[in-house]
This record gives C-alpha cells, structure tokens and sequence, in this order.
C-alpha cells in the first residue's frame, strides 16, 4: 500500500506484532482507499482474533470500515470475558499446546488437540466444521478465514498459557471429568474393570477409579495426583475470585 496515510495507536498487549509501533503503541501506514480496516491491520502483523473494539476519530467502526487519509485509528484488545457466540465454548489447540491441552482437558474444558502437525488447511477447517476456537502461537493460522474463532496464546510457559485462556474466556470448570488423553468423558470404573490396566502395586494400593467411555484409559490417583490437584485448586480459586 502507497497511498494516503492514517495514523493507527494500539493497544499495549498488541505491540508484540507490530514492532514499528513500538514503544509509543502508534504507527503511520499508508492504505490503498480500497482495502477494510481489517485488511490494514492484518497488513500491519496483528491477527484480527486479537482485535476488539476499532475507534475511527472517536467513533466506533466495523472492520469492514474503508479508512480515508488521514483518519486516527485506535486499535483495542478483545473484551474479557471473550464471547464466542454461536456453539457451546471448546477449544482446538494445535501440535505445539500438548500440555496446555492436558490441563484444559484435567479441568473438565471439551478440548481437541492435534498430536500431529496437520497443517493450518486442516486445523482451520476442524475448528469451522466443530465451531471450535482455535488455540494457537501461529499467526498465519490465525489469520485464515475459515476458522471459527481463534485466540493466540502469547506465552509459552503451560502455567501462563492455562491461565491467559481461563482469564480471557472464563470457560466453565468441570475438574476430573475429561480423559486428559482423548478429551473423552470420564465414568465411575470398578477395579475388576479396568483391572488388566493395573500393574501389581497399583491393584493392591487403590480402589477408586474412574475410565474414560471413549478410548477405555483408566484414571486413580496415583503418584502425580499431588501436582494435579495443586494445577486444579489454583484455577478454581482463581475463578471463584473472578465471580
């Protein structure tokens, strides 16, 4: 774009994909008097799943909106708690989210994740055909028009990511009863059921267990239940702070 100019300031959570904003959080870019805002922002680095209320001169505008030469733009973040309107809120995380899956998963969230990279085509049309937002560190991913939704998870700390997700969707929590395997749901399992899973310390030590209904792995608490329940309690709190 080589044409007249328009002033655009984002917000500070934005400025990791605009590097030339920095660190005033404002830009000069030249537009096409064709293109939508949406089309200059996305021009600019940020993926429009990050966007939230856009001001033209004050006034709030569509992405749609065709930006004239001189125009001030602000560019906000997505409100929070983030609505997805349309489907019941499930995630889509892709090859690089395993552990953040897990947790997803361990705290009762419908979470579908790719173990294999399947490529962006792909992810992008399982999160429009399961009307899943799509949970990802790839811009480009995020980018594409067929997803459903899509949100970009800025840190690659597990512990940060889960609470980033939790804090910007609120997604109801149903700890213990997902397999963290296969996001199947969990059922009450006696021993002699799951009991050709068992190794000979574990039969003997526990009694209660539960087994997932869709790819049969059977659950007690074993020797990690410590950090589990640890990962359980502090996004309960967390949540029940934010009530």
């Amino acid at each position: 774009m080589n044409g007249p100019q328009i002033h655009v300031e984002f917000a500070p959570e934005l400025l990791l994909f605009v590097p030339q904003a920095r660190p005033t959080g404002a830009t000069k870019t030249a537009t096409d008097g064709v293109s939508s805002l949406g089309h200059v922002i996305e021009s600019l680095g940020v993926p429009l799943t990050e966007v939230g209320a856009l001001l033209v001169d004050g006034r709030e505008v569509p992405v749609s909106h065709v930006p004239a030469a001189g125009e001030a733009v602000t560019v906000r973040t997505v409100d929070r708690p983030q609505r997805v309107p349309g489907a019941p809120l499930r995630f889509l995380l892709d090859v690089h989210l395993g552990t953040l899956a897990r947790r997803l998963r361990l705290l009762g969230v419908d979470t579908a994740y790719e173990a294999t990279d399947i490529g962006d085509p792909a992810l992008a049309a399982r999160s429009a055909a399961e009307k899943r937002v799509m949970l990802s560190r790839d811009r480009g991913l995020l980018r594409r028009r067929e997803l459903w939704a899509g949100a970009f998870v800025y840190s690659t700390r597990p512990d940060e990511q889960l609470q980033y997700v939790l804090d910007r969707f609120r997604p109801e929590l149903r700890p213990w009863t997902r397999c963290t395997a296969c996001n199947g749901l969990l059922r009450k399992a006696s021993k002699e059921e799951v009991a050709d899973q068992l190794k000979g310390g574990t039969h003997r030590t526990y009694d209660v267990f539960a087994q997932c209904t869709e790819c049969e792995r059977a659950y007690w608490k074993g020797a990690h239940h410590e950090q589990l329940e640890a990962i359980v309690e502090r996004a309960l709190s967390r949540s029940a702070q934010e009530d």
